[in-house]
């Protein structure tokens, strides 16, 4: 881990990658990013080395498995903070719709914004609406942030 690991470092580091065009399942600041792949990068720029290989995923990936294949990892490699209480730089989880696993990932910029990747966009900061704080399934902070 770097000393890096600050809220405002990763909150940079997010930023930074603004524009970034989405691609499917890449890590490539500037050239393409996932919102999975988005967290890695912003991992890779302020905590280091990823900490286990991500497998190849589809984009159905959490519907047809129905597994929180994403949730898990977070589990492994996050600390879990609650739901009500992130801050800036903390990692968060959504799901679509009730029911559904958490598939969607972004990194909070304040507790009013978030920058995330989305299908068929770039990387971009938008506010926490109520329609995504209803979809909030869990929140972490990166490991020894400051």
């Amino acid at each position: 881990m770097t000393s890096r690991c600050t809220r405002v470092a990763i909150v940079a580091e997010a930023r930074a990658w603004i524009g970034t065009p989405y691609k499917h399942q890449a890590s490539l600041k500037g050239v393409g990013c996932d919102c999975l792949g988005l967290v890695r990068g912003v991992w890779r720029g302020c905590v280091g080395e990823e900490p286990e290989a991500v497998p190849a995923y589809a984009p159905d990936w959490a519907e047809a498995r129905g597994e929180e294949t994403l949730a898990d990892a977070a589990f492994r490699h996050l600390v879990p903070v609650a739901c009500d209480d992130f801050g800036a730089g903390d990692v968060l989880l959504f799901r679509w719709r009730d029911g559904f696993v958490a598939k969607h990932v972004a990194i909070a910029a304040s507790t009013a914004s978030m920058i995330h990747a989305h299908d068929g966009a770039c990387v971009c900061e938008i506010a926490i609406a109520p329609w995504w704080r209803r979809r909030l399934a869990w929140a972490f902070r990166f490991p020894g942030v400051t």
